[in-house]
């Protein structure tokens, strides 16, 4: 399952990721904004996805706010989140297969949606390689979730 979620700053890109999404035919639950609201916080919607997405391996997020760095923050409090600021397709890919990556984080502004949509495309299709070392480290960030 997809979670997405957005405040007023990421509600318009989130709206139009949904559509795309719809074409696709990706199964995915809008976790809010319902509504283009100037006053809301974007700790709520940042919650509602990375505790979804904690709660079911298999589950990933896409996240977006206008700078994407308090949304990370928020998501990434909750143990097994590996929530990252996508800057380009790259960096995405390289953080699905070597990190596990499982919520996006997209700035929306500082990203044109068409680059949005081509880190989405690439964290939607890229696996994580499971290679020893990468799982030695993820192995390593759950202790120390566990331990703080």
């Amino acid at each position: 399952m997809l979670y997405i979620g957005a405040d007023h700053r990421g509600f318009l890109y989130k709206e139009k990721t949904k559509e795309w999404l719809t074409l696709l035919k990706y199964e995915y639950k809008d976790m809010g904004a319902s509504a283009l609201d100037p006053k809301d916080d974007y700790t709520l919607f940042a919650e509602k996805v990375a505790l979804m997405v904690s709660q079911n391996l298999k589950a990933k997020g896409i996240l977006i706010c206008g700078s994407g760095v308090g949304v990370e923050v928020v998501a990434n409090k909750f143990d097994g989140i590996r929530a990252s600021l996508g800057k380009n397709p790259q960096q995405v890919k390289a953080g699905r297969q070597d990190d596990n990556m499982n919520i996006l984080v997209i700035a929306s502004d500082f990203t044109q949606y068409d680059e949005a949509k081509a880190m989405i495309s690439v964290f939607l299709t890229t696996k994580f390689k499971g290679k020893e070392r990468h799982k030695r480290r993820l192995a390593d960030i759950t202790r120390i979730e566990e331990n703080n």
